[in-house]
């Protein structure tokens, strides 16, 4: 199973996420890294182990603020190995196509308007989005497991930097209709037995963030 890390950005700088209020989400301060500023963060994150791929919310974009991909030019000249896994609200095939210059595109379902973008883009990674028990996006994206491409996110919003543990019953509950799609978990990893649960049920990969920076999650966690 595969622990990606997240970087959450607001203009330019990583930010603490928590609980999914964005507007609250300040800087981040982590002892792996002195500053906010994407590259440094990632340089400590890559001190806990050498993670193939990162995944990278615009938090700008998402909310129709503004955009980093500045800050994903940087990340990409200065970690040319590493896949970036990118969510930025792509709603039009445009955007798809400037992201693809910086990484993966990542179709969040809260995002888009009807299920036409992701029906056309299979080498995108579909992110299926809930607050609560909400799902976030077309009821069609949800019902129509044909619609999702190979990789897919469920991601769980309210539980992001929240400590509340994985959603592991909308994560069986979406496996069971996957059809053998690759499914990674996110949201309200606590540590290294939250890491071992996921891999029992299934996932083929889990995103985390705070876990990482408070040192509830590290190397031998993972070895």
């Amino acid at each position: 199973m595969q622990v990606i890390p997240v970087l959450d950005l607001i203009e330019g700088r990583v930010v603490r996420a928590k609980m999914g209020d964005r507007d609250a989400y300040r800087p981040i301060e982590t002892p792996l890294s002195a500053t906010a500023d994407p590259i440094d963060v990632t340089r400590g994150l890559m001190r806990l182990g050498p993670f193939p791929t990162l995944y990278i919310a615009d938090l700008d974009a998402i909310r129709g603020r503004g955009d980093n991909f500045a800050a994903l030019a940087r990340l990409r000249e200065a970690f040319p190995d590493v896949e970036l896994w990118i969510d930025n609200g792509a709603a039009t095939l445009a955007t798809v196509e400037a992201t693809q210059l910086y990484g993966v595109p990542v179709l969040g379902s809260e995002s888009q308007a009807d299920a036409a973008l992701v029906a056309s883009r299979r080498d995108a990674l579909l992110s299926l989005d809930f607050r609560g028990e909400a799902f976030q996006g077309p009821p069609e994206l949800l019902s129509r497991p044909g619609l999702w491409p190979e990789r897919v996110i469920v991601m769980t919003l309210h539980r992001v930097g929240g400590g509340a543990g994985p959603d592991f019953e909308r994560l069986a509950a979406i496996r069971a209709r996957a059809d053998g799609r690759r499914l990674y978990a996110a949201g309200g990893v606590r540590d290294g037995a939250d890491l071992t649960a996921l891999k029992s049920a299934g996932a083929a990969g889990v995103l985390v963030a705070s876990a990482l920076h408070d040192g509830r999650i590290g190397p031998a966690d993972w070895a």
